[in-house]
């Protein structure tokens, strides 16, 4: 997968797949991220002949405007004066996750790290403490309930938890009184 069809890495290759997603102006990377995976999951579809996949990624354009026009100001508080947070998914929400502790790493010089859902309770919940910053990943999906289910436990414990869910989806919240 190249962004260039031409760049040094498509030469090198028998074969290649140019992502085409532009120029990239910063070390992030978040266009050639989103890219890739997108044409992995197109290869899959087209591999599996999953329709349903190609209706999705046809309209993921369209979703990724319509993330971008969403209001992320809640997130603010939160993150202004984190110096560390802990991001969390699981399954493919996992990956999502490894990318966004690497963001906040590159762009923001957080220190971040990820973790599986099903790893938390294992040794990384023994670092969350009040007001720890937690952002948890929870797409559709089997794993989503759990996940959800997590973030309202790490909000009982006082972190302050950012929760990307879809909007339809509700979320518990242990004590009404928190407002992370």
């Amino acid at each position: 997968l190249v962004n260039k069809h031409e760049s040094p890495l498509a030469a090198a290759c028998e074969w290649s797949l140019p992502l085409c997603a532009g120029e990239e102006k910063s070390v992030a990377a978040t266009k050639s991220y989103i890219a890739s995976l997108s044409a992995v999951a197109r290869l899959v579809a087209h591999w599996q002949g999953d329709n349903g996949l190609l209706r999705a990624l046809d309209a993921l354009p369209e979703q990724l405007k319509e993330a971008c026009r969403q209001d992320w100001s809640a997130a603010i508080p939160v993150l202004a004066s984190a110096e560390r947070i802990m991001v969390v998914g699981r399954g493919l929400g996992f990956a999502v996750a490894l990318e966004a502790a690497l963001k906040f790493k590159e762009t923001c010089a957080i220190q971040a790290e990820a973790f599986s859902g099903a790893e938390i309770k294992h040794g990384p919940m023994a670092l969350i403490d009040e007001g720890y910053p937690l952002l948890v990943f929870a797409p559709r999906g089997p794993e989503q309930q759990g996940l959800i289910a997590l973030a309202a436990e790490m909000r009982g414990r006082g972190a302050r938890v950012l929760l990307a869910a879809p909007a339809d989806e509700p979320i518990p919240r242990p004590d009404a009184q928190r407002s992370g």
